[in-house]
Order: C-alpha cells, then sequence, then structure tokens
C-alpha cells in the first residue's frame, strides 16, 4: 500500500538538502535507475513518472491521474513504493529508483512477476506494472503476508478489469516460492 502519511510524503524529498533554484530551463540531473545511474537533461517541473517513461524509455511506469490518486506510476523509491507523479526528477538525488523494468533478474523473473502469470492476475496490463511493484515491496517487507495485507498493499490501485482476487492468489504464492 502506498503510505501517503504527511511523514512519508516528507521522506520523498532528501533529508537536510535545501534545493537550489533552478529553471525554468531543461537542467542536467543523475539518478540510478535500477541499479544504473542515468545522467539526462529534464526541465525541473517534470516530475519522475515524466522523466522515466520520456527521456529514459523506460514505459512501464504509467501515468494516468498525474495526482497521486490511482497509483499508476508506482516505483521504489530507496525500496518503498511511492507514485512516481508527485516526485519531482530533480528531487530523486543519489536515491535509488527501481522500475518493473529493473524487477527481473536478467531473463528470471522476480517471483510476483511469475506468480501474475501463473495466476492469470493481469488482463488488459495497465495496471500489471503497478500491481507487481506494490504486492513486490509488500513481499520484501512482510515475508508471509496474509490475504488482508496483499489487500491493503493493492488498495490504492485500481484495476478496471477486476483481476484483484488473482493478485491476490498471485502474491501468497510468490511469498511461499520467496520462502523456499
Amino acid at each position: 500500500m502506498l503510505n501517503t502519511t504527511p511523514e512519508f510524503i516528507a521522506k520523498a524529498e532528501p533529508d537536510g538538502v535545501n534545493s537550489p533554484t533552478v529553471g525554468p530551463d531543461a537542467v542536467p540531473i543523475a539518478m540510478q535507475v535500477n541499479g544504473v545511474t542515468r545522467t539526462l537533461r529534464a526541465e525541473p517541473s517534470m516530475t519522475l513518472a515524466e522523466t522515466l517513461r520520456g527521456p529514459l524509455g523506460l514505459t512501464g511506469t504509467k501515468i494516468a491521474c498525474n495526482r497521486g490518486a490511482c497509483s499508476a506510476c508506482t516505483v521504489w523509491l530507496d525500496g518503498d513504493p511511492v507514485c512516481a507523479c508527485m516526485i519531482l526528477a530533480i528531487d530523486v538525488g543519489g536515491r535509488s529508483v527501481t522500475t518493473i523494468e529493473g524487477l527481473a533478474d536478467g531473463d528470471t523473473l522476480h517471483p510476483v512477476q511469475q506468480a501474475f502469470i501463473d495466476h492469470d492476475a493481469l488482463q488488459c496490463g495497465f495496471c500489471t506494472p503497478e500491481m507487481i511493484m506494490s504486492c513486490a515491496a509488500l513481499l520484501e517487507h512482510t515475508a508471509d503476508p496474509n490475504a488482508s495485507e496483499v489487500r491493503a498493499a493493492i488498495s490504492g490501485h485500481i484495476c478496471r478489469c477486476g483481476t484483484y482476487p488473482h493478485v491476490i492468489a498471485a502474491t501468497l504464492d510468490a511469498a511461499k516460492v520467496r520462502r523456499g
């Protein structure tokens, strides 16, 4: 579940860093994405979601509401799921960003990705990346979740196809696989 408490939102900004005023033109930025330092030029007003999809070409991160209400843009920031549409790219700094493209280990899918396939937890596929990112984050923090915890983890996500029961089953199965 995306944590929207004020403390969590405040965590999106680097601790103790007062960002200088920049812009309005594009500025050089470097960010750690999927384990690789990526450098680019971005306008100061570009969100992390826009930067991932645009200049970096990582289109697994979706943009839908562009105001943090639907969770379509869920990525990990230092291992925690966040709405990438609510964070400016220039504010990411040296923190680690993980997208759906970076979740697998080479050709080996993350257990949640494989479980989504095995349990038919996707239909149109639009919400699949966001759901996988939140469910995988849940398993990173909770080795043996129950169905209620999975429901809480995906509570901010919108799946118009109604795959929620399959998502829950897939996540619980992935937890078993991870535990061995």
